[in-house]
């Protein structure tokens, strides 16, 4: 687990609001109640035949969202209440202004209608209470032109479409556009006739083409105080770019490629008048009253650019022309409780360079090479092939290194070394570097401070073409308390819980995820599918799977809420972590998600249909503890602390394990790997190697942190990079050389790795020879042991073991594969490739034995010479 940051600020209370019903109904119309039948969807440039229709069908009637009325859950904090989360700073609460200086006119009413007036009746009967607790009556459609025109310029207008754009009625074709700065407005047509708008008010200009009997294809002509007129396209001419069945699946929370839907997305429409290329922007704001979308594409004009809500689905939508990969954009969300933000997208797909806070719209043009790969990964069971796996903090692997250059370097070091995967600390965006990247705000883009998302892409194209699987560290539990991101998001808690005893984490000053609401489940679900997918990653590391599964994580009595059996297990988060996992190994084949979780929770492995949390691997974080444990004690002190090497094979089966030795174990006093090794330079190099080898020979799949692969002496620091200079030191390139031969032996020997959860593939030989600090043991590939084979010795104490006779289960001869003892910088010959005979003298259980020669602080592997390893492997 990563440290987290966060201040804590006492809260008096906190909003809860119950999932809502909603029906996959678009509001937006090109038509209002009172005007004609509407356009011929046909001069609707549109890609989805579908949504056009829609369209046409409801343009005979204005639909608006109706506000449900909302139970709020209110917590008071008292003297032991857990501590809540921090207030939006002062600056963030105040109405956001224009780029031209416009004030947003946060105290001025909505525009007068019907339905307005009754919600205003209802309000003056009811008690008054804080806006925030409350969820105001949203803004209908209004009634007249007049009143529409106030509320668009106000940013309260929920329908803009319904004013602006191009509409028929009996007498003609009219055409509004809102215009706040220009001198003359006119609008040219496809068959080549011009009409000229009049100025309304308030920036609205608008004109009739009498006569007209159906709609066209049309460009504004706009001239501003320069007196050039300029050509431009119509966002309110365009039909919605979400459908009916994804509006449905989005309220229903199963929308599996969300991030197709929502976000920012480049696309062209052929026309009459030429193909149009725009972004079409969407976002989930439920309870927001108004949504507009500003970006360097319009000066950040805080009105020009009105966003639409699609019926009751949550989502404001809208197509803008002329926008492409690489404009920065942001959501000015006025919230339930009438004040606007700046948002960053949630669906985001790239970034501005931190510390810019914009979103950007992004077109990849990748085209991948990874075919091999892909298809022999759909072929294969990740589970059940060798993976040994080389953790890496992007930012301080190689200093001023980004994706592309390690797309070279880092690249070329790993497939040197043998590891069969690397693991990416997290990528997703996030603002503050020390956080390492978990504390995420933009979950589905790649920090833009290493390059763009193609140049990910090319990143882990090029390890997939080296041999080597990529799995990202992935944060489902919490996220950044940010109030430009999600925190809060349409005025109320939204993608936070909104009990803070629930959806405050007061260790790591994070907000929780409102894993119960199905939309910020399917936020997740999809995302972990996004990466998998779009980026073509093998697997996701799951941080902090303890936090999420247990109500009470870091809380003290009092400080937390029970669920609806009066336990303590978080039920809404087993369903998240259970959905996501199915849906992963559902649609991508050949993927493997990993679990982070430190408590015995059950069935962490164990299939969904089983009961399980559906996890391919769980790393063993017991294992992890025991074995740095022991590692610390001094070799004359070891006997008395031989159990801690031997217990994990009493429980290396209830699980299907990865053994750790992450970034929090070499970070934050803990000293490296290296260091944690008592007794000389020499004693401790020699610790590491064998201890590596002991790693390498136990059941489970294996990783280690980069700069461990040549005992790096300094902990690790996000700030610097690796000390690189030590491979120039004999001492420490010969660690890195045994890290070579340990993969290599270990990808030809599947007796370490093919049964790594079948007790049938670990036999003891001796786990009881704590006066000498010894443990032997045997490997074996296949469930009747008929197989690869390997016999293990690891001598952690202080004198060489000259012989050790070690039992093995077959006659003739046995080679040494592996002595940890060769690889010291004085060049001590090695035992490898040494042939010992099998003696007809049985010996720990087998009926034949060996001996053989392991030195102080060292490792020994064995095996038959008559074993083809390299065709078992590849078998």
């Amino acid at each position: 687990m990563s440290p987290r940051f966060g201040k804590k600020k006492q809260k008096s209370s906190s909003d809860e609001t119950p999932e809502e019903q909603v029906t996959p109904e678009i509001a937006a119309t090109h038509e209002s109640s009172e005007e004609s039948p509407g356009p011929d969807p046909a001069d609707l440039p549109h890609d989805d035949v579908t949504a056009t229709e829609e369209v046409t069908a409801t343009a005979t009637e204005g639909v608006t969202a109706t506000a449900t009325d909302e139970v709020t859950a209110t917590a008071t904090a008292t003297d032991e209440s857990p501590a809540a989360p921090p207030e939006p700073a002062a600056a963030e609460e105040e109405p956001a202004k224009g780029w031209f200086g416009l004030a947003d006119p946060a105290e001025t009413p909505p525009a007068e209608t019907p339905t307005s007036r009754s919600a205003a009746r209802r309000a003056v009967e009811q008690p008054v209470e804080p806006p925030v607790e409350r969820v105001p009556e949203p803004v209908p459609t209004p009634s007249t032109p007049e009143e529409a025109i106030r509320a668009l310029a106000d940013g309260r207008h929920q329908q803009p479409h319904d004013l602006l754009g191009h509409h028929l009625d009996e007498e003609g074709l009219l055409v509004r556009t809102y215009k706040p700065f220009a001198s003359s407005v006119g609008v040219r047509f496809q068959d080549g006739e011009r009409i000229e708008l009049l100025h309304e008010s308030d920036g609205v200009w608008g004109g009739m083409r009498v006569g007209a009997t159906q709609t066209q294809d049309y460009r504004l002509l706009v001239a501003y105080a320069d007196g050039i007129e300029h050509e431009m396209d119509d966002p309110y001419r365009f039909a919605p770019t979400l459908g009916p069945i994804d509006l449905h699946l989005i309220g229903e929370g199963r929308h599996e490629e969300l991030w197709t839907v929502l976000g920012a997305h480049v696309r062209e429409y052929p026309g009459p008048m030429g193909t149009v290329v725009g972004t079409s922007f969407a976002v989930w704001a439920p309870r927001a009253q108004a949504v507009h979308v500003a970006g360097d594409f319009n000066g950040w004009d805080t009105r020009s650019h009105s966003m639409r809500l699609l019926g009751e689905s949550g989502v404001w939508e809208l197509f803008v022309p002329g926008v492409g990969d690489g404009t920065l954009y942001k959501f000015l969300v006025r919230g339930a409780d009438g004040k606007v933000r700046e948002k960053a997208d949630p669906m985001a797909q790239a970034t501005e360079l931190p510390p810019g806070r914009a979103s950007s719209v992004v077109q990849s043009r990748y085209s991948w090479s990874d075919d091999a790969w892909m298809e022999q990964r759909a072929g294969n069971d990740a589970h059940k092939q060798p993976m040994s796996v080389y953790e890496v903090h992007l930012g301080s692997w190689r200093s001023g290194h980004g994706y592309r250059d390690l797309a070279e370097h880092l690249v070329n070091y790993v497939a040197d070394l043998g590891f069969t995967h690397v693991e990416f600390m997290p990528v997703m965006e996030h603002p503050y570097p020390p956080s390492w990247g978990y504390h995420v705000t933009s979950y589905y883009a790649p920090s833009a401070r290493f390059g763009r998302p193609d140049d990910f892409r090319y990143l882990v194209d090029r390890l997939h073409q080296a041999g080597i699987g990529v799995i990202l560290d992935w944060v489902p539990g919490h996220f950044a308390t940010d109030p430009w991101a999600l925190a809060r998001f349409d005025g109320l808690p939204l993608y936070e819980h909104a009990d803070p005893r629930k959806g405050w984490h007061p260790e790591w000053g994070s907000y929780i995820f409102d894993f119960g609401r199905m939309q910020v489940r399917n936020f997740l679900v999809a995302n972990a599918v996004y990466w998998m997918e779009e980026f073509h990653v093998d697997g996701l590391r799951v941080d902090g799977v303890a936090s999420m599964l247990y109500l009470d994580y870091a809380r003290k009595d009092g400080e937390w809420v029970p669920n609806i059996h009066g336990g303590r297990e978080n039920l809404e988060a087993v369903g998240l972590l259970q959905e996501a996992n199915a849906t992963a190994y559902k649609r991508v084949p050949g993927i493997v998600t990993i679990a982070e979780e430190s408590t015995s929770w059950p069935g962490v492995t164990k299939p969904t249909d089983s009961g399980g949390l559906g996890f391919g691997l769980k790393w063993n974080m017991g294992w992890m503890n025991d074995s740095l444990k022991y590692l610390k004690e001094d070799p004359i002190h070891r006997q008395y602390h031989h159990h801690l090497l031997t217990f994990s094979l009493m429980y290396a089966y209830s699980e299907n394990y990865l053994l750790p030795i992450s970034h929090d174990e070499v970070v934050h006093g803990k000293g490296s790997l290296l260091r944690k090794a008592p007794g000389s330079r020499y004693d401790q190099l020699a610790t590491v190697r064998a201890f590596l080898a002991y790693i390498w020979s136990h059941p489970g799949k294996q990783l280690i942190f980069m700069g461990s692969e040549f005992a790096q002496e300094a902990e690790w620091a996000d700030g610097r990079q690796l000390d690189w200079w030590l491979l120039d030191h004999a001492a420490h390139y010969r660690v890195h050389n045994l890290v070579k031969e340990l993969n290599r032996v270990y990808r030809e020997n599947p007796a370490l790795w093919a049964l790594d959860s079948d007790p049938a593939g670990f036999e003891w030989l001796n786990a009881d020879d704590n006066a000498w600090n010894t443990y032997s043991y045997l490997r074996f590939g296949t469930p009747d042991r008929q197989g690869a084979v390997v016999a293990v010795a690891v001598n952690f104490g202080g004198l060489a073991r000259d012989p050790l006779r070690i039992g093995v289960p077959r006659p003739g001869d046995w080679k040494v594969i592996l002595d940890t003892s060769g690889y010291d910088e004085f060049g001590t010959p090695s035992q490898a490739e040494v042939v010992v005979t099998a003696q007809e003298h049985g010996a720990n259980g087998q009926p034949w034995s060996v001996e053989v020669r392991v030195a102080a602080l060292s490792a020994v592997y064995l095996a038959p010479v008559d074993t083809d390893r390299k065709a078992l492997a590849d078998e």
